[in-house]
């Protein structure tokens, strides 16, 4: 079986929100890609061996004190690299060309005048329109370097040196506003880098079995299994690949969605026919959780007394090794911290929730996949859509959706506002659609009026975001008799309402949860 990470592309980041859009848009030409900060070690961008490297875009200028450097050894593996803004500016700089502040600078669309379409722009005709979002310019070129397309605002917006095939664009050819932009990095990854299409949710899926079976041998697993599309297919797949070896473990932490025990359950055993266990441990996550307010502190907790949990289960199984979980890379991404563009944002349970002592091996097999490549396996695996699609639902629970501290009265007022927001989004057909929809319970009261009377009551916020992944997201313009709906349907049947908002922050720089 040829290693579907063979032909792979690395994407150093330097801090722009465009960053995870490069990647996609490589897998989706079916070539593995992997973002890196842009200070990682020269070593590991050795062992990685890229066939090709991409230096993003950010916010920094390059003749600034402090400004991001990579290690110029990338240049001298002998393989190519494209710089995206910020990157083409310090290919610049590395190269001792000169790069300046622009007398005006570029925003939005520009129409590229294509002067070399030998190389990356190859296929273009005389030009295109591009995204720009830049203050400085190229004002010198390094020496081997030529101008490959230019703007009126920008006389180089492309340059390109083909002896070492060294790239820059001063636009971002990742976004959907470049109309070519596609075209563009398909160009670097398979006529300049030579990569090959070997990264398909098919091979995955070989791929997987394949090191599954070998990592587990004839050992036993447990999985956590919590309905959601992500672990459903980490059931399944890992199912598929050991059969009865695996145990899938539901555990019932107090945090789920009205009805959500039972549904769950009845759609593994009905419709999956995994091997699963029901695990009612609500008291025991109720309990730890008491008068804890800090949200990070809730997501360390949780994510601590989950493997708890597990181990106690393992015990009564028998010899469980292994525990499987749904970890994707939007999460690896974001609970990452390193010194640069990008900080830690908040600990995913599936990442850094979890004890630095366990006594499982961990399994993640969908640790390098976006949430839509899930969707697209999860097809490959047969399950059905009624489980791919569902919305994706936080590991935490809703002890990130009620803000401030956790009671079982508060997580039932909770629960009845989201069934309703729920039954709504569905009825109107945009379950679909929407990436998100959900309600959050505010730690404030507001004073109202029902039935002539004063009351004091809680707040609810209604979300709904849309998105491709998790990693940027803009809210919904919700019609305004659905929005309505909602708020009266809240205020007059979930007693202890009397005020509902509607969130309209998008990602960034606000995140998709409130905690």
């Amino acid at each position: 079986m040829r290693d579907i990470h063979s032909d792979k592309i690395l994407v150093l980041d330097f801090g722009s929100q465009y960053t995870q859009l490069i990647a996609r848009r490589v897998r989706e030409a079916k070539v593995y890609s992997e973002i890196m900060p842009y200070n990682v070690p020269f070593a590991k961008i050795k062992k990685f061996n890229p066939k090709g490297i991409i230096l993003s875009g950010g916010p920094s200028s390059v003749y600034q004190k402090g400004a991001p450097i990579c290690s110029p050894g990338i240049f001298n593996l002998n393989v190519p690299v494209l710089g995206i803004c910020y990157g083409m500016q310090l290919m610049t700089h590395l190269f001792e060309g000169k790069v300046g502040r622009a007398e005006k600078r570029e925003y939005g669309k520009a129409e590229l005048y294509i002067d070399d379409d030998t190389n990356v722009l190859e296929g273009l005709g005389n030009g295109t329109v591009v995204w720009m979002s830049h203050g400085d310019k190229i004002e010198t070129l390094p020496e081997g370097f030529s101008t490959i397309g230019h703007t009126a605002n920008s006389p180089i917006a492309a340059m390109g040196d083909d002896q070492r095939r060294l790239y820059g664009l001063q636009f971002h050819p990742e976004v959907v506003h470049t109309h070519n932009g596609t075209k563009i990095l398909h160009n670097f990854v398979y006529n300049i880098c030579g990569c090959s299409a070997t990264w398909t949710m098919k091979s995955f899926l070989d791929y997987s079995i394949e090191n599954i079976k070998r990592k587990v041998g004839r050992r036993h697993v447990i999985c956590a299994l919590s309905g959601g599309v992500d672990s459903t297919v980490v059931a399944t797949l890992v199912s598929r690949a050991v059969g009865g070896q695996l145990t899938s473990i539901f555990v019932n932490n107090g945090l789920l969605r009205k009805g959500e025990a039972e549904k769950v359950q009845n759609m593994i055993n009905e419709t999956l026919h995994l091997n699963l266990r029901y695990v009612d441990a609500s008291d025991l996550f109720l309990k730890k959780l008491e008068g804890v307010t800090d949200p990070e502190k809730k997501r360390k907790i949780i994510g601590r007394e989950f493997i708890r949990v597990f181990e106690k289960e393992a015990k009564k199984i028998g010899k469980a090794e292994f525990l499987a979980q749904g970890t994707l890379y939007p999460d690896v991404i974001e609970s990452v911290s390193f010194k640069g563009p990008s900080a830690t944002i908040k600990t995913h349970h599936n990442v850094g929730g979890l004890p630095t002592k366990m006594q499982f091996d961990l399994i993640e097999p969908l640790r390098e996949l976006f949430k839509d490549e899930v969707r697209v396996l999860g097809k490959e695996l047969a399950i059905p859509d009624e489980i791919l699609w569902r919305q994706p639902f936080p590991g935490p629970g809703l002890a990130i959706r009620v803000l401030g501290d956790i009671t079982e009265e508060r997580l039932y007022i909770l629960r009845e506002a989201d069934a309703i927001v729920l039954e709504e989004i569905k009825r109107e057909g945009l379950y679909k659609d929407i990436w998100q929809s959900f309600a959050v319970l505010l730690p404030v009261k507001t004073v109202g009026v029902m039935g002539d009377e004063r009351t004091y009551e809680n707040v609810i916020a209604l979300r709904a975001v849309t998105s491709m992944d998790g990693m940027t997201a803009d809210w919904v313009k919700l019609p305004y008799e659905l929005l309505g709906r909602i708020s009266n349907r809240i205020i007059n049947e979930v007693k202890g309402v009397n005020r509902v908002v509607y969130d309209i922050s998008s990602k960034p720089p606000s995140t998709i949860e409130w905690e």
